[in-house]
């Protein structure tokens, strides 16, 4: 991918960024999707996400990023975080280039991004029951930048900025819905850590949200029991069998698939085929 290659670019004077594992590039294929021509602001756009990914990597304590060492890991905290500064840095430096709406719209994303870091460590800390807060975070943490790339690539095509910024910010909260899911329908080796590792770390999610207002009051005392437990083979079942008593899996997924049906719609107008088969992958992934 072009962006890729701009982005590589950029950073290839620093040995570090070498060994940096990029992933797939989603809020880059979604900003050439919507305009080709951004291919440039689509770099720009990853390079913001990858200096959150070494922050985070720093504050999880994280060994490994994508099946491999993470920079923290191999070159130390300092060198993640100032690594993390350098990409942010220049990132912010070329946006200006692009004019200050573009540049508002993703520099604000940047700042929610981070507010939706705090609120997650914060909410780690004691047993969340709240769904209003928490998918306030997952909006900050993990939609705000995916909204603010297709905002971003529409305003440069020339779109309606409102219809690409709601496909964005739906799919981005879909997405993390659905990563919630597989967190605790997949078993270790698929997810490449335990499975229900988020409520050992301490993240109510929303299936277990849903699944505390529904438990009886002597299934609510196990699961309080097992909160940031690190849990047994039979524990990680009986867990899964009650999502399966209260249909919780189902209640989640139909919600995600909601938000997806209505991202499509919103911007089905435009008739770009790749951006319904993104929106379709998002809910119909085992990963």
């Amino acid at each position: 991918m072009e962006f890729f290659n701009i982005l590589d670019s950029m950073f290839d004077e620093f040995e570090e960024y070498r060994d940096i594992q990029k992933g797939k590039g989603i809020r880059g294929k979604l900003i050439t999707i919507i305009n080709p021509e951004a291919q440039k602001l689509a770099a720009l756009v990853e390079a913001i996400h990858l200096a959150s990914l070494l922050h985070d990597d720093v504050i999880d304590e994280a060994d490994t990023r994508r099946g491999v060492q993470s920079i923290n890991a191999k070159y130390g905290d300092h060198t993640a975080v100032m690594l993390g500064d350098i990409v942010y840095s220049r990132a912010f430096y070329e946006l200006i280039d692009f004019g200050s709406e573009i540049a508002k719209t993703i520099s604000n994303a940047v700042y929610l991004l981070s507010q939706g870091e705090l609120e997650d460590v914060k909410l780690s800390k004691n047993l969340n029951l709240n769904k209003e807060k928490y998918m306030q975070m997952i909006y900050k943490k993990t939609a705000s930048l995916i909204e603010a790339a297709c905002k971003a690539s529409a305003i440069s095509k020339g779109y309606d900025k409102d219809d690409f910024a709601l496909y964005g910010k739906n799919i981005g909260i879909a997405f993390q819905i659905v990563d919630d899911l597989l967190d605790i329908t997949q078993d270790s080796e698929t997810l490449g850590k335990p499975a229900m590792h988020d409520y050992f770390e301490g993240k109510t999610t929303l299936p277990f949200i849903y699944l505390f207002e529904s438990a009886n009051e002597e299934e609510k005392e196990k699961l309080k029991s097992l909160y940031k437990k690190r849990l047994s083979d039979e524990e990680v079942e009986w867990i899964r069998a009650l999502m399966q008593k209260y249909g919780i899996i189902k209640r989640c997924f139909d919600e995600a698939k909601e938000l997806v049906d209505e991202a499509k719609n919103v911007i089905k107008k435009y008739e770009i085929p790749a951006l319904m088969i993104i929106a379709d992958k998002v809910v119909d992934r085992k990963f």
